[in-house]
């Protein structure tokens, strides 16, 4: 039988033993409010919109860095060379001066001394800086509440008044950039505006800018301008000239001191206005440079034909880069006198008999320098010079060339020649009012201005051909007509050809070039000016009695109104067919030589004038003419 195991008696249990409990006893503080229930942790939802935000906000910012960076890109990618701050490219500048020294004009870039502010008188930078830019010195390149205070002001008054640019800002867009108004360019100025106050001190940007800015009339910096409009260095510059010259920057054009003085001292008002304003100057010191406020006269009114006559030559005569100053020939003496009595001319009486334009060459017969020249009425409405370019039909005073090469083959004087009518082929020269008297002598022949002699004489002389030769060899261009006309005067040819004809004949047989320059200097540097020889191309005996003929034309002749009393004249008339062209070309012997004055009236277009011949307006314009260079 199976046996079975005998129970195994069970260990007694230990007994638990309860753990002491324990006082809870409130902190010193006091008891503690019952704490809540357990914070619950952040769900996963949560979590994720979190780190989703901080993602989105690092890519944000990533890409708009991008952007920006593509925005300067933008803005910048063509900006210039900063490096080149203070190099620059201009054109070379020709100043022309007048023979006593004064200013004529000017081409190309003009620059004068480069100046220091310690060198200058402590009112130019005062003035620029009151007018253009009050806070430069406090500024960094851009002036953000002057900008909002011209924001304000543009928009009350309903239209731009007053801009937000600094003079940093100014002095980048000139050294930098174009005057194109656009978003782009205003970038780039502000840019380049930090960028110039990172790189120089406030003196050196005040001194870049007063030898940089475009103050008109082609002249860069303040001493150009000083020099150009007043005649000073900069270093003289008086209080008023200082605002005049402070208020240009805006609008070099609108108050250039030479073509609106009225509107560059207005402007220069202003600029004191705002010196006072700025505590600069005082009242009474405003006061007396307003008082004093002036801008010298230009020394010529339109002495612009001889400047651009001059100004043709330059560039074959002087090729290069460098800086001219030329010393011209022009004497503002004989430019008044002729501008003058030729403007009273043609609004006067020459009006009356349908003048309009008009033309006047002096020149010094024995060298050809060329002492007065007008080409027209008025430069500024007509540039075109009818002394140089102009080619018209001479009339008689060609008869000085034609009496010459009879002379030349043997004539004189005081030989008789036949003033009969006369045909040549199917044409026949008119005397006009001469009354034939059968025989006369060459002398009153050509004091007369007789044509049918005229043809005559030329026949003595040789014919066409050889008045052809002797106008080549006195330096008179053009083509001529190979017939008996050409006695009257039927080719064409220029004023100042015809008066470098009759120097030659005054100065003894000579022949001139006429020329304008008398000194040059390049870079500081005296070159030779342009100069031709004065050979002898005529015999002293047939220029002097071709001289003793001209007199005749002022003493009985038909040039009676070019007689000045005390001095010794002669000339020859000259008026083609219909009153298209009258002319008066004669010579005044002076203390210091002979000096011959060309005169031309007539019209543009060809049309006739009432009855004016070369011995009526023209021969009176020549007296006039000396008479008002001698008293001046």
């Amino acid at each position: 039988m199976p046996r079975v195991a005998a129970a195994r008696p069970r260990p007694a249990a230990p007994s638990r033993r309860a753990p002491p409990r324990l006082e809870r006893r409130p902190p010193p503080s006091g008891p503690k409010k019952p704490a809540g229930p357990p914070a619950r942790p952040a769900s996963p939802a949560r979590r994720s919109l979190g780190g989703r935000l901080f993602r989105l906000g690092v890519i944000l910012t990533i890409w708009g860095g991008f952007a920006l960076a593509a925005v300067l890109l933008w803005y910048t990618w063509d900006m210039p060379r900063t490096d080149s701050a203070l190099e620059h490219v201009r054109r070379p500048s020709v100043t022309l001066r007048t023979a006593d020294g004064g200013q004529l004009g000017n081409q190309g870039d003009l620059y004068g001394e480069t100046v220091r502010l310690r060198n200058l008188p402590a009112h130019v930078p005062a003035a620029l800086l009151a007018i253009e830019d009050r806070r430069f010195r406090s500024h960094f390149g851009l002036d953000p509440i002057g900008l909002i205070r011209a924001l304000h002001r543009n928009f009350t008054a309903g239209d731009v008044v007053q801009g937000g640019s600094t003079l940093t800002q100014q002095l980048a867009k000139n050294l930098f950039l174009s005057p194109a108004r656009s978003t782009r360019r205003k970038v780039q100025e502000a840019l380049l505006a930090l960028w110039l106050e990172h790189r120089f001190s406030k003196d050196q940007l005040l001194e870049i800018y007063l030898n940089r800015v475009y103050l008109g009339g082609g002249a860069y910096g303040v001493d150009a301008a000083a020099r150009l409009y007043f005649g000073v260095s900069a270093r003289q510059l008086s209080l008023p000239q200082a605002a005049i010259l402070a208020g240009l920057p805006q609008a070099p054009s609108r108050y250039n001191p030479r073509s609106n003085p009225d509107g560059a001292m207005a402007r220069g008002r202003d600029v004191l206005a705002a010196m006072r304003d700025t505590g600069a100057i005082t009242d009474a010191q405003m006061a007396a440079a307003i008082s004093e406020m002036a801008i010298p006269p230009r020394p010529s009114r339109n002495g612009g034909w001889f400047a651009d006559w001059i100004f043709e030559d330059i560039p074959e005569a002087f090729p290069g880069s460098a800086d001219l100053v030329i010393r011209t020939t022009l004497d503002p003496r004989w430019q008044n006198a002729v501008e003058g009595r030729l403007r009273t001319l043609l609004y006067g009486d020459g009006g009356d008999a349908r003048v309009s334009q008009g033309a006047v060459v002096v020149m010094d017969a024995a060298t050809g320098a060329v002492r007065a020249m007008a080409g027209g009425r008025d430069f500024q409405q007509s540039p075109f010079n009818r002394a140089t370019d102009a080619r018209r039909q001479p009339g008689s005073t060609f008869k000085a060339l034609v009496y010459l090469a009879a002379l030349e083959r043997g004539a004189s004087p005081g030989d008789s020649v036949s003033d009969l009518p006369l045909r040549v082929g199917r044409w026949s020269p008119s005397n006009g009012r001469w009354r034939a008297r059968g025989a006369i002598t060459l002398e009153e022949a050509f004091a007369q201005s007789v044509n049918t002699a005229a043809v005559r004489v030329m026949q003595m002389g040789g014919g066409a051909r050889s008045v052809a030769e002797v106008a080549a060899r006195l330096g008179v261009r053009g083509r001529f007509p190979t017939d008996g006309s050409l006695a009257l005067g039927t080719g064409e040819v220029t004023l100042i050809d015809m008066v470098a004809a009759f120097s030659a004949i005054a100065n003894g047989g000579r022949r001139v070039t006429p020329f304008g320059m008398a000194r040059v200097e390049a870079e500081g540097r005296v070159v030779s000016a342009p100069r031709a020889e004065t050979p002898q191309v005529i015999s002293g005996l047939h220029a002097e009695q071709m001289r003793q003929m001209m007199m005749a034309v002022t003493r009985y002749g038909s040039g009676r109104a070019a007689a000045v009393p005390g001095l010794v004249t002669g000339g020859k008339t000259g008026t083609t067919q219909d009153y298209r062209d009258a002319w008066f070309i004669g010579f005044v012997q002076l203390p210091s030589g002979p000096m011959v004055i060309g005169v031309w009236l007539g019209n543009d277009n060809n049309r006739s004038m009432d009855d004016v011949r070369g011995g009526t307006l023209p021969a009176r314009l020549f007296r006039e003419v000396v008479e008002a260079a001698r008293a001046s």
